[in-house]
């Protein structure tokens, strides 16, 4: 039989951050050697592959571990074979992990309430190995590089550029019986009497491509209240995550954007990035403003296949070198491109952010790099003209499906089989859509050319997609996953058509129809928003992209229900993400399994998970904005208060909100009554008529394409 070589799990992992830093521990705080993916990781190089402490040759027997800031966690454990006998333990110890931008920092507390002395030898056994991200990822074996004392106290370790220095304070540096590094204490301890020992970690990295940026978040911190404490609690840790996950590029260290996720994708990331920064519109415009201007200044400049690049495109993945992403041995180069959707969010992201007050000074230098990127859509997007947006990977050594959903195996029929590219997505087509009118708005208002031919490409795809898309399914019309190579609706359901809600695409009864199927029990039953119906053959709970929940998935879709006056489908989706949010102790993860809620009293992680991940910990702003919502648009001297209805949170308040870089409060009180304060004088209050809570269409039509006004085809815009 071979030998696999698997992906390391993460969901019973302890992970702390200060980006690029982050360290991954057992809830013990130990790091193993040998146990995966634990370790300390510094851009892209595991810089520490174990540090494992012992008094005394032995175990403490852990007993918890608890957050102790935005970049540091404790861990407690027990001695008990030290100290006093009897039931009670002690001699306790406390292990204090605090992560730097360039290390980490602990601090080992060693406390005896016994009566008598207590004597031991305390010791953190140590090994760094510098092995890439990918080749922790893919499961390989890694061999621990030798280490070299240095000053009293000090361990050494360098190769490729990269030295990691280990020092411990009054600590002896040597080897253990087996010629393994240690640091050693003698403890020796006095009735009740408390000692604290502490080592440190240092990495020099000359040639990261992403470093920590200098000062505080550049968005606004909300002072938060609401009936369900679930959302306050859910805000709070989110958005210490969020400062965790803060980088910025080496050579543009003022620039910040949010790197995509722990351990994994602590990095640049395109669709990741736009996404987080879009979804933390509510808290400000500085982010958004430094993650357009980095995205815009890696965008492609010349057609290059084996990067995925093109003239106008938004890049898709930063690594410090060329990067292997599966154990086929496909690999992408540093800068890759190989994003379908990107680039069109991007255009979305400049829009939305000068809705909500981006200053026009910051929107005109990147008109040039808007009209690339509608220029990507016009001359690359769709290789085979056939009106849609499409991709392929054309070199068989990178990423063979590129929307979100990219694993190999996310684009199926309703039967289970695979779908041959060239694929067109159908959230791409609404991403095109969007991006197309958005591009106009902001050519139109920046007095430049070209913005009636956009609204033109954006009709003529809505119509060309009504006629293609829209198939029968066992809970009703709904859009296709996507189009394959021969043009065949790939016809699983999929949350992917949820993302269409609010980009226009879509009539207002194809709205209702997309809502109809989306609230079913076998889209919805879950914990959120399964990726695929339970009635899919390739349906799995636990399947990456087939059946389990995102959590940035459901709370786009759950934001696309209400603002499009679905407030039930949306309260039931968001209700699922707090529950779930509760179980992960306030931090989302990346995914989790998309077993019902019947069967599973709590949600099931998915064991590679990533966590914490940036639009997952976002998804926290989008539940706040939906309860409050507040829609700005600063140019047309506007802004929308429509809460939503049925306040299914409660009463919700929110302090320093920010429009136009101006903070604002917002609350709405158990009635659905809402208030407004702060808003700048030039912004006039809008407060539209709140229509009744919208039933969505049936969702057992199964009419055919040509069949009346709730087939697959409504055409009553």
């Amino acid at each position: 039989m071979t030998d696999r070589h698997l992906q390391p799990l993460l969901h019973d992992l302890v992970s702390v951050v200060f980006a690029p830093t982050s360290a991954l521990s057992d809830a013990a705080g130990q790091i193993r050697s040998g146990a995966g993916v634990q370790g300390v990781f510094h851009a892209d190089a595991r810089v520490l592959s174990r540090a494992e402490l012992r008094v005394d040759g032995r175990e403490p027997e852990a007993i918890a571990d608890s957050r102790d800031g935005t970049h540091s966690t404790r861990f407690v454990s027990l001695v008990r074979w030290l100290g006093d006998p009897g039931p009670d333990p002690t001699v306790r110890i406390d292990r204090i992990r605090r992560v730097t931008a360039r290390g980490l920092t602990e601090e080992i507390e060693v406390t005896s309430t016994a009566a008598g002395p207590v004597r031991a030898t305390l010791t953190v056994d140590l090994a760094c190995d510098l092995a890439p991200i990918e080749t922790v990822k893919s499961g390989l074996p890694v061999t621990a590089l030798d280490a070299k004392l240095g000053e009293p106290g000090e361990l050494r370790w360098s190769a490729d550029d990269i030295t990691v220095t280990v020092t411990g304070t009054d600590a002896t540096a040597g080897t253990d019986p087996a010629g393994a590094p240690r640091l050693s204490w003698p403890i020796d301890l006095a009735p009740r009497q408390r000692t604290v020992l502490r080592w440190q970690l240092r990495v020099d990295d000359p040639k990261a491509v992403v470093v920590a940026p200098a000062g505080e978040p550049p968005w606004s911190r909300p002072a938060a209240r609401a009936d369900d404490r679930r959302l306050v609690r859910l805000l709070d840790r989110s958005l210490d995550d969020l400062t965790s996950l803060r980088l910025a590029e080496a050579a543009a260290p003022h620039e910040e954007f949010l790197g995509a996720g722990v351990p994994w994708f602590l990095t640049l990331f395109g669709r990741d990035s736009i996404w987080a920064a879009r979804m933390l519109l509510p808290l400000g415009t500085d982010l958004a403003g430094s993650t357009l201007r980095v995205l815009a200044g890696r965008q492609g400049t010349r057609l290059d296949p084996t990067s995925g690049e093109a003239p106008g495109k938004i890049m898709h993945e930063l690594r410090r070198h060329e990067f292997v992403i599966d154990d086929e041995g496909r690999h992408i180069p540093a800068t890759y491109y190989g994003t379908v959707d990107a680039t069109l969010l991007w255009v979305s992201l400049l829009h939305d952010a000068w809705r909500w007050g981006l200053p026009a000074e910051q929107v005109r230098p990147l008109l040039p790099h808007l009209e690339a990127a509608l220029g990507w859509l016009a001359e690359h997007a769709d290789p085979d003209g056939d009106g849609f947006v499409e991709y392929i990977d054309a070199t068989g050594s990178g990423l063979a499906n590129q929307g979100w959903k990219d694993s190999g195996d996310a684009v199926r029929f309703r039967d289970g089989g695979l779908a041959p590219p060239p694929i067109a997505l159908a959230e791409v087509q609404g991403y095109a859509y969007q991006a197309a009118v958005h591009g106009a708005d902001l050519l139109d208002a920046f007095g430049r050319p070209g913005g009636q031919r956009w609204r033109d490409y954006a009709g003529a795809l809505a119509e060309r997609f009504r006629a293609r898309f829209w198939v029968d399914g066992p809970l009703g019309a709904h859009p296709a996953l996507a189009l394959d190579r021969d043009k065949r609706p790939v016809d699983s359901l999929t949350s992917n058509i949820g993302h269409l809600l609010g980009t226009g695409l879509l009539s207002e009864r194809e709205s209702e129809q997309v809502a109809a199927v989306l609230a079913t029990p076998e889209m919805s039953g879950g914990y959120g928003l399964r990726t695929m119906s339970t009635k899919d053959a390739g349906f799995s709970p636990l399947s990456y992209h087939c059946g389990s929940i995102w959590s940035h998935d459901t709370a786009i879709v759950l934001a696309g229900l209400a603002r499009a006056g679905f407030p039930g489908p949306a309260a039931t989706l968001a209700d699922g993400l707090l529950t779930a949010a509760e179980a992960f102790d306030f931090r989302l993860p990346e995914l989790y399994g998309g077993d019902d809620r019947q069967t599973m009293s709590r949600p099931a992680p998915y064991p590679a998970a990533c966590a914490p991940q940036a639009w997952s910990a976002a998804a926290a702003v989008v539940l706040l904005q939906t309860a409050v919502g507040l829609y700005p648009d600063v140019p047309a001297g506007r802004v929308e208060l429509r809460p939503l209805p049925g306040t299914p949170f409660g009463a919700v308040s929110a302090q320093r909100l920010r429009i136009a870089g101006t903070p604002v409060d917002v609350a709405v009180d158990r009635t659905g009554a809402a208030t407004l304060a702060g808003l700048p004088a030039a912004l006039r209050l809008i407060r539209p008529e709140l229509p009744g809570q919208r039933s969505p269409a049936s969702s057992t039509t199964t009419s055919s394409p040509s069949s009346g006004p709730v087939g697959t085809k409504p055409h009553d815009a």
